[in-house]
């Protein structure tokens, strides 16, 4: 039998083609789509830095009264820094208040089994803001912003120092920073606010999370 020859109707290679085509485009549109809002968030400054931190403090068992202050949301604008430190050989979270008082507690087993990573350079601070509705709870880098560079060899500390007026302090470049307004620069040259972690408590005698 002889082959029979195949016809195929223009009006059909057409339609085919138009779709293939309606495809593609809308493929390509749907990127585009995508790609704007980050290429219009470019200049737009962060509010949480992406630099790795993960701190989690169980406060109903370490009892503590520094850190207790500074997450009690109906007493803002305490604020304390959190270091990790050795005593006695024995690994231990360090609480320093704006108003000078101090205080360690060891590590209990639970805490020696995490992977604590305090910040830039072993050092946050944490306490709830005055100026906010509902109070944020705020967990900022003790480096300051502005001076610190995380990829210099070695690393040199530019700790910010703390005050009972809600201000962070740089003795280098001798900017200031409101703590209870997300950390922007209140007084000296403009520049980076403060590096901003996220950050969540259950209450005075609750946990705290950093990361």
């Amino acid at each position: 039998m002889a082959d029979c020859p195949i016809v195929v109707n223009s009006n059909i290679m057409f339609r085919i083609m138009f779709s293939a085509c309606k495809v593609r485009l809308c493929r390509v549109v749907c990127l585009l789509a995508g790609l704007l809002p980050l290429s219009a968030c470019n200049n737009v400054e962060t509010e949480f830095v992406n630099s790795p931190c993960w701190v989690v403090i169980d406060n109903s068992i370490h009892q503590n009264p520094v850190l207790a202050s500074s997450m009690n949301a109906s007493a803002p604008g305490l604020f304390c820094i959190v270091r990790r430190t050795m005593q006695n050989g024995a690994n231990c979270f360090r609480f320093d208040s704006a108003d000078g008082n101090s205080s360690t507690s060891v590590f209990t087993a639970i805490d020696e089994r995490r992977t604590l990573v305090f910040g830039f350079n072993n050092g946050l601070i944490v306490g709830f803001g005055s100026l906010s509705s509902p109070m944020t709870f705020y967990a900022y880098d003790l480096e300051c912003p502005n001076c610190f560079d995380p990829n210099y060899i070695p690393v040199r500390s530019k700790p910010l120092s703390i005050s009972v007026n809600g201000l962070a302090t740089c003795n280098l470049c001798k900017r200031q920073y409101d703590m209870n307004n997300g950390g922007i620069v209140s007084k000296g040259e403009g520049g980076k606010k403060m590096t901003r972690y996220r950050a969540a408590t259950t209450g005075p005698l609750g946990v705290m999370s950093v990361n």
